[in-house]
Order: C-alpha cells, then sequence, then structure tokens
C-alpha cells in the first residue's frame, strides 16, 4: 500500500516537476545574466565615484543606478539561500523540497524581470540626457574654485596658536645639519598647516638664509614634468636668469639635469605645498640635489605617508599639528567675529554661546575662522547666536560661507584609494564624539566586506592597515594607544563626520534615525540602519532590505526590539542560547554576555567564526565539534574547572589559527595535555592563563612549552608558579607580562631583566624568600613604559639605579607598611609621568603611627601622582 501511495504522489508532482525543471533552467540562465549586470554597475560606480559630479540630475540618476544595484544584491542572496536548502541526496525529499520551492523560484524570476527592465530604464535616460558624458566630463571649470588660496593670505592678527611651531620650523631651516634635509608639517585639512608654512617661508630669517626660495602648489592632480618646469623658471626668474629656450620640449631626465645643475652651489629652499601623493619625493629627489650645503625641502601635506616616503633616502624633520587649545580657539574667533566692533573683544552676554560654538570647532582652525567670519555679519545677540548654534550642522551644509569648509574636507576623500572609502563612511554610522573600538569597527569592516584578503596576512591585520592609513591620512584621530603603540581607540572630527553624513546621504550608505519623527524620511534603498531613538521603529522599517543595524541608546530601544531581534531564552531559569543559532552560517564575531556558561553544540557549525567570547565559556558540548572551527582566531574565557575536558583541550589543539586564547580554572593535572596543544598555535599573539582555586589558594600552573609561539606578545598567568617558567625567558617578542598570585622562591626580576623587548610588567606575589628589597639595577628594563608591583607580605625598600627603566611613564606600588618610603632612587626615572603608591597600614593598638612621604625632586613634571592610604586594624 505504501509503494501504491508513493506512485500516486509522484504521478501527481511529475507535472509541477516538468513544469519547475523549465523554470529552473530558465532561472539559471537569469541569475548568470543579472551577476554579470550587477559587476558591471559596480565598476561603473566605482568610476563614477572619482568623477564627483555637481550636477543634480546625474546625482539622481547615479543614485538610481545604486539603488539597482542593491535590488540585484538582494535578489542573488535569496536566490543563493533557496540553493543552499537543496537536499544533499537525490530521492523523494529532493522532490518534496523542489515542489515546495516553486512558488519562491517564481518569485525570484519575475523579480529578475523587474530589475532588468529598470536597468534598461536607467541606461535610457542616461542616453536620453546625456548623463553618462556629463559625468565623465566631471565638475564645470567655471564653477570650480580652489578654497585653499585663502590660506595664503591670512591676516597677522588671525595668526593664533602657531608661534612654538612656527619658531622650531625656522629653527630647523636655518640651523642644524648641513645635509639636505625635508622639514614636513603634518596635519587634517583645514588645521592651517598652508598658513603656518607661508608664515614660515616668508619670514626675514629664512628669507636671508637661501640663496634661492621657491614656493610650489602640488595639490592632487600634477604632472612630474610640469613640476620641474615650473621650478626651474622659477628659480632663474628669481635670480634674473633666463631659462633654456628649449624647456618646453624637454623630459623629465633633461628636466631633472638642468634642475640639478642650477642648484649645484645654492643653498636652496623649496616649498612644496599640499602633496598627497605618497610616490612625490621618488619624483623630484634627483633633481633636488644635496650639496652639503644646509638645503631644505619645505613640505606640507595631509597625509603621514608622503613624509615616511622620504625617509629612504633624506634626514627628515616633522611637525604634526594639534588642534588648537579651547583658550587659542576663542582668542582666533573673537578676533574674526568681532572684527568690526568690541573691539575684537566677546561682549559678556555672549561669552557662553561663543564657547559653546568654538568648542565644537574641536580646535581647527579653518571652521573657527570660517563660522566667526558668518557671525561677524549676524546681529549680535543671544537669540540670533543661540539659533545658530543649534542648527550649526545644517548652517554648515547650506551657508555659502562655510562651503568651502565642505570642500576642503572633501578633498581628503576624493583622494581615498577605493578600498578605503567605505571604511571611512562607516564612521558616519557612530553619533557624534563617538569614541570607537578599533577593534570593534575592524570587525565590522570585515564583515560587511570592505577588507580584501593579501597573501600571508590576516583580514584583521589588512583592515588594521586600513585604519592606519585613515590615520596617516588625518581623516582619522587616535584617542587611545595601546601599551604597544597600536590604536585601541578612534574617533573623526566632528567637521569630518558632518561631510562623511552627508556622503552618506549621496550613496545611500547609512540612514540615520536620531528622533521620534525620523521615521517619515525613510525612503529609497539603504543598507545601513542607525538608531539613536525611544521611538518603535521596527513597524517602518520591516519592508527595508537592511544588512546592518546600529543601536546607540540604552533602555527604552530594547524594549521595543527585543520582541524581532533573536535574544537567549529561559528555561527552567537557566539562560540558553537558541539552537538555531548555528542557521547563521556567515556568522564572524560572537560576544556572549550575562549568565549563559553552556553553549549548544550547534555552534561548532559556524566554520566561518573568527570570534568567540565569554566571561566564563563551557565548551563540553562542542567537544566533539570545536576542534572543527578552524577560522577561530579569539578564543576567550575557556572554562576548564571541570571534569570531561581532556577531550575538548585535545581539540583546541586544532584551531591553529588562534591569535588569542585566554583559559580560567585551568587544573594541575591537565598541564601536560594544554601545553601539548598550545604548542600546536603558532600563530598565538596573546595567551591568558588562570588557575582554578583549592583549599589552599590558587592551584599550581604547570605548563611546559617547548615549541616556542614566537608570535606572542601579551601574556598573563594567574596562579601559584613558584619559580619563574624557564621559556617565558624565551619570548623576546613579549611586549606586556602579568603574573599574578604567584608564589616564587626566587627573586623573578633579575631573570626577566633579560626580556628586551618587554613595555609593560605587572607583576604580583608573596615572595617565599629572604630578600626583603627589590633592587632595579643599572642597564635593565630599558624599554619598559609600565611597571605595576604589588606585595602582600612586608617589603623594606625598592631601590632603582641611575641608568634603571629609563623609558618608565607609569609607576604603581602596592605594598605593606613595612616600606617606609617612596623608593630609593626614583629621581632618575626621568620619563616618569603618573606615579601611584597604595600603602595598607596595619594598626596594632598604636593609633599615632604615620607614614611620611616626601618628594624632594624639582626635575620632573607629573601629571599624575597618588597616594592611597588604607588603614586597617
Amino acid at each position: 500500500m505504501a509503494e501504491i501511495a508513493v506512485s500516486l504522489v509522484i504521478d501527481q508532482l511529475l507535472p509541477l516537476l516538468k513544469e519547475e525543471a523549465k523554470l529552473l533552467r530558465g532561472i539559471d540562465k537569469e541569475f548568470a545574466d543579472i551577476k554579470d549586470e550587477l559587476e558591471c554597475i559596480q565598476a561603473f560606480l566605482k568610476d563614477a565615484d572619482k568623477r564627483v559630479s555637481t550636477i543634480e540630475g546625474v546625482k539622481t540618476w547615479v543614485k538610481q543606478v545604486r539603488e539597482a544595484a542593491f535590488r540585484i544584491e538582494d535578489i542573488i542572496d535569496d536566490y543563493m539561500i533557496l540553493v543552499g536548502q537543496q537536499p544533499l541526496h537525490p530521492g523523494f525529499l529532493s522532490l518534496l523540497h523542489k515542489v515546495k520551492t516553486v512558488i519562491p523560484r517564481r518569485r525570484i524570476a519575475s523579480e529578475i524581470q523587474d530589475i532588468k527592465s529598470d536597468v534598461r530604464g536607467i541606461k535610457e535616460r542616461s542616453e536620453r540626457y546625456g548623463f553618462q558624458s556629463s559625468l565623465e566630463q566631471g565638475p564645470s571649470n567655471s564653477k570650480w574654485h580652489d578654497p585653499r588660496l585663502a590660506a595664503l593670505y591670512i591676516e597677522e592678527s588671525e595668526f593664533v596658536g602657531f608661534k612654538e611651531p612656527r619658531k622650531r620650523l625656522i629653527d630647523w631651516m636655518v640651523k642644524g645639519r648641513d645635509e639636505r634635509t625635508v622639514i614636513s608639517v603634518v596635519g587634517m585639512g583645514g588645521q592651517g598647516k598652508t598658513t603656518l608654512a607661508k608664515k614660515v617661508f616668508d619670514s626675514k630669517d629664512v628669507v636671508r638664509h637661501f640663496d634661492i626660495h621657491v614656493w610650489i602648489t602640488v595639490s592632487q592632480s600634477y604632472n612630474v614634468e610640469d613640476l620641474l618646469r615650473e621650478m626651474l623658471i622659477k628659480f632663474c626668474k628669481q635670480k634674473g636668469d633666463i631659462a633654456p629656450r628649449d624647456i618646453s620640449q624637454m623630459d623629465r631626465g633633461s628636466l631633472t639635469k638642468e634642475v640639478r645643475n642650477y642648484l649645484q652651489q645654492k643653498r636652496y629652499i623649496v616649498m612644496f605645498d599640499d602633496v598627497w601623493d605618497v610616490h612625490f619625493w621618488d619624483a623630484i629627489k634627483f633633481a633636488v640635489i644635496d650639496n652639503k650645503n644646509g638645503s631644505r625641502i619645505f613640505i606640507t601635506t595631509r597625509n603621514l605617508e608622503v613624509v615616511m616616503s622620504c625617509k629612504e633616502s633624506s634626514f627628515v624633520e616633522l611637525l604634526e599639528l594639534q588642534p588648537l587649545t579651547q583658550e587659542q580657539s576663542l582668542e582666533l574667533f573673537n578676533k574674526k567675529a568681532f572684527q568690526f566692533d568690541y573691539g575684537g573683544c566677546c561682549p559678556k552676554e555672549l561669552n557662553d554661546i561663543a564657547c559653546e560654538i568654538v568648542r565644537k570647532c574641536k580646535g581647527l582652525p579653518l571652521a573657527i575662522v570660517a563660522i566667526g567670519g558668518v557671525l561677524s555679519a549676524k546681529d549680535k545677540n543671544v537669540f540670533e547666536w543661540q539659533k545658530f548654534n543649534e542648527n550649526l550642522s545644517l548652517e554648515l551644509l547650506k551657508s555659502t560661507h562655510l562651503i568651502g569648509i565642505q570642500e576642503i574636507l572633501g578633498l581628503s576623500y576624493d583622494d581615498l584609494p577605493y578600498h578605503l572609502k567605505p571604511c571611512l563612511l562607516y564612521f558616519g554610522i557612530f553619533p557624534e564624539d563617538h569614541i570607537v573600538r578599533s577593534k570593534k569597527v575592524i570587525r565590522q569592516w570585515i564583515a560587511e566586506g570592505f577588507v580584501k584578503e593579501e597573501n600571508g596576512k590576516t583580514l584583521e591585520e589588512v583592515a588594521e592597515g586600513y585604519l592606519i592609513e585613515l590615520i596617516h591620512r588625518s581623516l582619522v584621530q587616535v584617542s587611545l594607544l595601546r601599551i604597544d603603540g597600536k590604536v585601541k581607540r578612534c574617533r573623526v572630527h566632528d567637521l569630518i563626520r558632518e561631510m562623511i553624513l552627508e556622503k552618506n546621504e549621496d550613496l545611500n550608505f547609512c540612514k540615520h534615525i536620531i528622533s521620534d519623527a525620523g521615521q517619515s524620511s525613510l525612503s529609497g534603498k539603504f543598507r545601513r540602519l542607525s538608531i539613536a531613538t525611544t521611538y518603535d521603529f521596527f513597524p517602518h522599517i520591516e519592508g527595508f532590505p537592511v544588512r546592518s543595524l546600529f543601536f546607540f541608546e540604552n533602555g527604552e530601544p530594547y524594549k521595543h526590539c527585543k520582541r524581532r531581534i533573536p535574544t537567549p531564552t529561559t528555561y527552567r531559569h537557566q539562560h540558553k542560547i537558541l539552537k538555531s543559532i548555528g542557521m547563521l552560517q556567515n556568522l564572524e564575531t560572537l560576544e556572549v554576555k550575562g549568565a549563559i556558561r553552556e553553549l549548544p553544540k550547534e555552534i561548532s557549525k559556524l566554520r566561518k567564526l573568527r570570534h568567540l567570547s565569554k566571561s566564563e565559556l563551557s565548551l563540553i558540548q562542542l567537544k566533539d565539534g570545536i576542534g572543527k572551527m578552524t577560522s577561530l582566531q579569539t578564543l576567550r574565557y575557556v572554562d576548564l574547572g571541570m571534569d570531561g575536558v581532556a577531550e575538548v583541550i585535545k581539540e583546541l589543539g586544532k584551531l591553529k589559527q588562534l591569535r588569542d586564547l585566554g583559559l580560567v580554572n585551568v587544573r594541575t593535572q591537565d598541564g601536560s595535555i594544554l601545553s601539548s596543544s598550545i604548542n600546536e598555535m603558532c600563530y598565538l599573539e596573546k595567551l591568558y592563563v588562570s588557575s582554578s582555586m583549592t583549599g589552599n589558594g590558587y592551584d599550581v600552573i604547570d605548563l611546559h612549552l617547548i615549541s616556542m609561539p614566537t608570535m606572542l606578545r601579551k601574556l598573563t598567568l594567574s596562579g601559584r608558579l613558584q619559580k619563574l617558567p624557564e621559556w617565558i625567558l624565551k619570548l623576546q617578542n613579549l611586549v606586556q607580562l602579568k603574573l599574578m598570585h604567584s608564589y616564587f622562591t626566587i627573586d623573578p626580576i633579575k631573570s626577566l631583566k633579560s626580556l628586551q623587548n618587554l613595555l609593560m610588567l605587572s607583576i604580583c606575589f608573596t615572595p617565599c624568600f629572604e630578600e626583603l628589597e627589590l633592587h632595579f639595577e643599572d642597564g635593565w628594563f630599558q624599554k619598559l613604559k609600565e611597571l605595576h608591583v604589588g606585595y602582600v607580605d612586608a617589603m623594606r625598600d625598592i631601590i632603582i639605579d641611575k641608568g634603571a627603566l629609563p623609558s618608565l611613564t607609569k609607576l604603581e606600588l602596592i605594598v605593606q607598611c613595612e616600606l617606609k618610603s617612596i623608593p630609593t632612587g626614583i629621581e632618575h626615572l626621568e620619563k616618569l609621568e603618573v606615579l601611584y603608591i597604595q600603602t595598607v597600614i596595619i594598626l596594632s593598638g598604636n593609633k599615632g603611627v604615620e607614614l611620611q612621604v616626601q618628594l624632594r625632586f624639582s626635575t620632573w613634571n607629573f601629571t599624575t601622582a597618588l597616594w592611597d592610604f588604607n588603614n586597617g586594624v
């Protein structure tokens, strides 16, 4: 009977299957065609982004092309999901699947036809109105002007905050070495590079020091031959000589030779203003001869890489401009805003508003001067100024006086290589003044597909290079550095952010909802949505194909969205992650927070997962699958304090790509098998191991690493060590070492001095040896920047010899009351900025006990000096 039933079902399905097969063949061809169309569109958009047009019709047309690309991407995704659901083995289930997917396939086929029709319409409009040719012509020359020229004509009265940089630059010009030297000023657009350079270049000390004194504006697009030709003509004109007659016909080699010959016996200074190309120095270095006569090359640039390229064949002096202080900013603002009245001083009733406006400029001279100029023509009353202040962002976009700011900053965006543009635009997703974790934004770039693979590098390493380039181009600012000099947190200047937001709107890169009424502005296609409101916005966005969703408010938004976003479920008062997480095949980062301890075994299906972290992570459920997650680079903090973890530890050895591993509750008996697994991790850069607690305190950490992970840079061991493991001393790339809760029988400091590249050392232990003093001898720890020492037993003295710890900037001591004074020889630490001493004083019935600490040095400039005295009985 069962066979008859199956036969009847098949008979009924056959007509449908034949129809579906015909449809399938058609979809496959249509799908291939639409993929080819997408590649062509993406190539066009990449080229169009280089030729930004100011014609509104062209901008609208390009926007339509971009939205068509979004639609094609969505169709491709739908099709790939449908194909991915196809059973691996043919049979009855496969037949049922094909029948089940007839309707979705028809829908996809219909959508492909619709988008192809739309693309044809877009092409027809381009031909009808000449959009393509208009785009290729670029901006109209009649409307184009260079807003940077104004920097050459800044009045002396507006020259604020550059006194010290000006003096330093002039000293570099007229003093110092005889060899040719490149002197550079680096900073973001509008920071005053050209203004400062012009004041230095025209100073009497510089003019009279050099035989030849020439200013060349380079800018973004330049021709090397024309540049050399202009240099030679200006040289000759300044000295009253006649330029070669055939100069217009000379090639690069002939021009280089002529310039070299002309400069042979002369002390010269050539100013190259606004250099963008990192290959610029290669183009002119042979022409500007090093005649050992104190000649100078003066460069201004937004890109630090331009300066770094000069170091290969010349001495370089670098000045990186810093933002003006609030005081300097107010001085400059008042000179501009009240240039025609009030004697250049701000009236009292406007002082608070002026301070707020200036604060928003973040020390950028261009913005301060431009905004001050606009306000100089407005009525000087609180109402007008407050209204202007509240709408400053809008004013920056619409005011004809302030458009120059966006043009100048926009030049930096236009100069970016195509792969860096979306990375910069990503900063527009975050709220104003938001400090961004570099690790977070790098992982998001990777997930978005912005980062391209490079041989021999992980995607994280490539993305880090992207971030560094944006920083070197003065588009992203560093907020905080790690101890090893890597960027920990960063941000963009508010005016750069305004420029980014305008680009985001033009490119449909991201849509922002910043108010309860924000949903009314949702239109068109967009890929990312940034939410900063308490409004229940989901009903208004459910029809939009959003790829990335960002929340920047706590409380209310979560209440509105938790019903629609998958969250851990509660079962018998235990939080669990849904098994369906295994369906997220493209998930790359998973950070688990809260009371969840165990992960479902389905997570092992996430073969693209790169980063997995949780405060205490149990992998017992994954012991048969964790070793297959070979894309993992971050795994922390794995709890090994339970029975049955031996298999888990063995599996860890299969994770060859791990860079960051954190382990907690490690037991002594598991030391051997754990050592074997860690020895397999050749690329490990960061290792955290914390032992389990026993009745006698922390358990012993017993690791024997034979095949040392040579890339290891950060190591934390929290638990009993008794003696310093010998393998630690072989980690010559180590920059950070933390040894906590150790019971050493031999002073470890004497051995650790051999780690030549150590930048931070934190050591906290109860010494089980008789020496009650800690002695840092001459030559020890030459690169160490931070030292944290904590003792829970008596320590009589800490001695620092001259020549020890010469790079130390931060010293933290946590000691008992046996330490009678601050460390002996601390005056030798000339770079010390932060001194923190926490002393636990135990009173034994004598309430008159006092600890006296005296500073007797006058050579220091502390930023922080803190003593924390804790009294207890």
